[in-house]
């Protein structure tokens, strides 16, 4: 995938963005709302596997530099029946947050899914009910459930599971 926005390239992962991922992965506050931070070792692996093996997400780059800023995770959900619903999934680096990034990326993203991909349904899933919310909102996303204190937390509690979806005929 190359996406550009007038901050960003999205594209592919390459081996050699493993130092900026880890700078994302490897934050506590920045992995609150996901999983517990990653050591450099588990972050070249997810990178290796995940991103690059399976092509199951993609770099939020800055255009002027050249550093990747953000993951964004887009996938088929199913094999049959629902190829045509996509999964979107985001983080980005702490010191990127509130510039409008994140909607950036995921906006044109979006766009990618349901015109290229030629989507039936985006959804996401989150349980940060402040900012994820506002941003899948934001996103022209539609609240389709919440699931309380459904999943636990990486303080040891419960946190509420939020569904949002946006159909392509809602666009």
């Amino acid at each position: 995938m190359y996406l550009e926005t007038e901050r960003l390239i999205i594209r592919d992962f390459t081996p050699e963005d493993a130092g900026d991922l880890h700078e994302i992965f490897g934050d506590e506050e920045t992995m609150l709302n996901c999983e517990p931070a990653y050591t450099p070792e588990r972050t070249r692996q997810f990178l290796t596997e995940f991103c690059i093996g399976r092509r199951g997400a993609v770099a939020a780059v800055l255009r002027e530099s050249g550093k990747v800023i953000g993951y964004i995770l887009l996938k088929a959900l199913g094999e049959n029946a629902e190829e045509d619903v996509y999964e979107i999934g985001w983080i980005f680096h702490r010191a990127y947050w509130r510039q409008g990034y994140a909607y950036e990326a995921c906006s044109r993203t979006m766009d990618y899914a349901f015109q290229e991909l030629h989507a039936h349904k985006v959804m996401a899933e989150a349980i940060d009910g402040v900012k994820s919310v506002a941003l899948m909102e934001k996103l022209g996303m539609k609240r389709e459930g919440v699931q309380r204190s459904h999943t636990g937390d990486n303080r040891g509690g419960w946190a509420d599971f939020y569904l949002y979806g946006l159909l392509a005929e809602d666009r």
